[in-house]
């Protein structure tokens, strides 16, 4: 088990199985906002679905439209559980924001460093903890 001391930026506790990558993504155009899908089609994870996952990646990419496509992820049961990023992402953030202001369920969101980041493999279970503190173990 190797834990990390991240820092908070919406707090939550959870815990999911790691989805990992390190090319960012774009909700908006790569989030099908209906069944969770990743539908950009030159992303790695392309045809993989977030929900219930922990999504760690570099940060999130795209437009402020990207917000509104995870609210409706959200909305819809269907987003990830947690996300894990090495760079605040302000978008990603808002969407989380308003999941928790509008239906009460937020994604947790730390932010660790790149070095931490990319210790996580897919697969790993993930514990995010309302403090920002990280855990993962491998399966």
């Amino acid at each position: 088990m190797i834990s990390f001391d991240g820092a908070e930026i919406i707090a939550g506790d959870v815990a999911g199985i790691a989805m990992t990558t390190e090319e960012p993504i774009s909700f908006w155009g790569g989030l099908d906002p209906h069944t969770g899908e990743i539908i950009d089609r030159r992303h790695p994870l392309s045809g993989q679905v977030v929900v219930g996952k922990v999504l760690v990646l570099p940060n999130g990419r795209g437009s402020c439209s990207a917000s509104g496509v995870l609210l409706e992820a959200i909305r819809n049961g269907v987003a990830p559980a947690g996300v894990i990023v090495s760079r605040l992402d302000p978008i990603i953030g808002l969407g989380s924001i308003l999941g928790d202001e509008l239906y009460g369920l937020p994604i947790p969101m730390v932010l660790i460093s790149a070095v931490d980041r990319q210790r996580i493999r897919t697969g790993d279970l993930i514990q995010i903890r309302a403090n920002g503190h990280v855990m993962v173990r491998s399966p």
